[in-house]
């Protein structure tokens, strides 16, 4: 089955943006990624329910909206309103975990969960069952363009033996430096979802480069 491909806007150009969702929407991939930041769960502010809705207008492909913020749960209904299909929480940032994906759910949203490159996928144990999809983190979240980080391939693995003793349909996305070079390997551990920021958008010609990710 071949990859889910998921670009992250986060690496468009902000001043054109219609047309680099259009670009997308003409593009192999399976859904637009949206990373939501709000200066305190990480070091860095992205864009917020108005930009969001300004996408969901032009994209004629599912909103993958990975919330990198505190208090998630406050958002969630907001989120889902201004076209978040697919709604990833941090488990680091919510102190109700299962509370919170019920939350998402009860919206229509897909519920996903992300972890940071320090957290362990144990701690999902008691989840597992209940999300569609597990982020992981394979660069510190924040900012894009960084190194990925070696020790994601481990947890592709643990994660998913973890799914498989669950019985979960819960989907592993990868999120941070992923490459024409690092993601055969990615998917070969078990991986079902690519996000790709920095390598879709400055490549010279974005489109080749998610049909070359979606066709590995």
């Amino acid at each position: 089955m071949k990859p889910i491909i998921a670009p992250s806007v986060l690496a468009s150009d902000f001043a054109n943006l219609q047309s680099e969702v259009e670009m997308l929407n003409q593009s192999q991939a399976d859904w637009l990624h949206i990373d939501i930041m709000d200066g305190r769960f990480v070091p860095n502010i992205s864009f917020g329910f108005p930009v969001l809705q300004a996408i969901q207008r032009h994209a004629k492909k599912p909103l993958d909206v990975h919330l990198m913020i505190v208090e998630p749960e406050l958002y969630i209904e907001q989120f889902r309103a201004a076209g978040a299909e697919i709604i990833s929480v941090h488990l680091e940032a919510c102190n109700h975990l299962h509370r919170t994906i019920q939350q998402i759910k009860a919206t229509g949203a897909k519920a996903g969960v992300a972890l940071n490159p320090h957290t362990s996928v144990q701690l999902l144990d008691d989840v597992i069952s209940d999300v569609d999809l597990v982020c992981l983190m394979s660069v510190n979240p924040g900012f894009g363009g960084q190194k990925f980080i070696e020790n994601t391939y481990r947890k592709i693995e643990s994660l998913k033996n973890l799914i498989i003793a669950r019985n979960s349909q819960a989907l592993i996305e990868i999120d941070g430096g992923v490459n024409q070079q690092n993601a055969p390997l990615l998917l070969e551990k078990g991986a079902d979802a690519l996000v790709a920021g920095s390598f879709v958008f400055s490549s010279s010609d974005p489109l080749q480069t998610i049909a070359n990710l979606k066709n590995l």
